[in-house]
């Protein structure tokens, strides 16, 4: 059932409310695209909504309660996702990155901040500075305190045009740029291996540092359920340009080659922490693609 809660919550010179379904997050964005709220306005387990819509959703038949059983019936369902569950914000993600950085390349503050500018670029909504402060965090629940996985992690994907293939290569050249004179010759070389590693996410199977940060990059795709929605929104929106159809093709034979991965993750910490949920999120989004 779809349910919505009073708008109190001021912002943008309006109030406020939340749009929620107490049956499934597929129930909630239905209703959602069928009656014009933006994708934008989905966060983990919920709609915002304006105050001008609100007799609209309630003649679509949305239930109005209080904001206090609007939280009971949702945490009920299993949906809620709490704030600590959630994608950082961008201002959260940035705070982590500046104190990330002293404990890989302290001293080196310029090229920080000259990656910190490429991951913030305007283009990008999902590979963007919240996705490498969410990298940095999987490598920490990995275990991985190695220097040179973190520097392959800030480097990954600094260069993002959205060309498979043609982005790592670049962004690994990056790194051998950006990082000659910097580190040892064999350690620049190393970085740049790894980043050019997260373009086909596969590596032999004695490759420690490589089973890191493929782990890493890909720990999204076992996130909860609604946390794993915003991603597949935010990728969206970087592909705007692409018409629905074609993307739907495209999007489906990444999701076909990442569940055929075996092992989709290669260190035994990664797959305890997010393979199950990792196959049944991917396995739900392809269905609802080629449905």
């Amino acid at each position: 059932m779809i349910l919505i809660d009073e708008p109190v919550w001021p912002a943008h010179g309006t109030l406020w409310g939340h749009v929620v379904s107490d049956m499934s997050l597929e129930e909630l964005h239905a209703f959602a695209r069928a009656h014009g709220l933006s994708a934008r306005g989905f966060d983990h387990d919920h709609y915002d909504y304006p105050l001008a819509r609100r007799d609209d959703l309630l003649a679509a038949g949305a239930a109005l309660v209080e904001g206090t059983d609007l939280v009971r019936r949702l945490v009920a369902s299993g949906l809620r996702v709490r704030p600590a569950q959630k994608t950082p914000s961008r201002e959260e993600a940035s705070d982590r990155l500046h104190a990330a950085w002293s404990a890989v390349l302290p001293g080196h503050e310029a090229l920080r901040d000259e990656l910190l500018a490429r991951w913030g670029e305007p283009h990008r909504r999902y590979h963007d500075q919240r996705h490498l402060a969410s990298c940095l965090a999987a490598l920490g629940a990995l275990g991985c305190d190695d220097r040179l996985v973190h520097l392959a992690a800030w480097f990954h994907d600094a260069v993002y045009d959205g060309v498979p293939g043609q982005d790592e290569e670049r962004s690994a050249s990056l790194a051998e740029d950006l990082l000659g004179g910097v580190l040892p010759p064999q350690e620049v070389a190393e970085v740049a291996r790894l980043v050019r590693l997260t373009a086909t996410h596969d590596t032999a199977g004695d490759d420690a540092r490589g089973a890191h940060l493929l782990d890493a990059d890909l720990s999204i795709l076992g996130a909860l359920p609604g946390r794993y929605h915003v991603y597949v929104r935010d990728v969206r929106l970087e592909y705007g340009h692409v018409p629905e159809d074609d993307f739907a093709v495209g999007r489906a034979g990444v999701l076909r080659h990442l569940l055929a991965l075996d092992p989709l993750y290669r260190t035994p910490t990664g797959a305890q922490l997010w393979a199950r949920q990792a196959h049944a999120n991917m396995t739900a989004e392809l269905a609802a693609l080629t449905s």
